[in-house]
């Protein structure tokens, strides 16, 4: 059974940091895009960063960039979110999440197969 773990997450004040990690169980995701999106109370599920199965390819979200980092692990099979200068709208269940292709790319949340339960972030001001 394939499982994604997220951890890391907390309650932090504004203008903090908070790194999240994913562990991947199952099977290894070292040739597969990975992601993290999040999703706020009432609010749909946003894209928050992506990287590429190598890594050499990244994207943002407009709200994040400058602030968070994406990274992965592959000798690891880990992918990671540093998380800084937190701001309160940054409050949002985040999940993890793995494209099933090989070598492929999106940013879009129905390209991902598998998730992660997702972590909860609370930032206070």
């Amino acid at each position: 059974q394939v499982k994604l773990v997220e951890s890391g997450g907390g309650m932090v004040q504004a203008g903090g940091s908070l790194r999240l990690s994913c562990a991947p169980s199952g099977r290894a995701f070292i040739n597969n895009a990975m992601a993290w999106f999040r999703q706020a109370p009432g609010k749909e599920r946003e894209l928050v960063a992506v990287i590429s199965w190598r890594g050499r390819t990244i994207e943002y979200a407009d709200s994040v960039k400058g602030r968070f980092t994406i990274s992965r692990d592959n000798a690891q099979n880990m992918l990671y979110l540093q998380m800084d200068s937190l701001k309160p709208e940054d409050t949002a269940v985040y999940f993890c999440a793995a494209e099933d292709n090989l070598f492929t790319w999106s940013t879009t949340a129905a390209d991902f197969d598998y998730w992660g339960q997702g972590t909860q972030v609370t930032v206070f001001s």
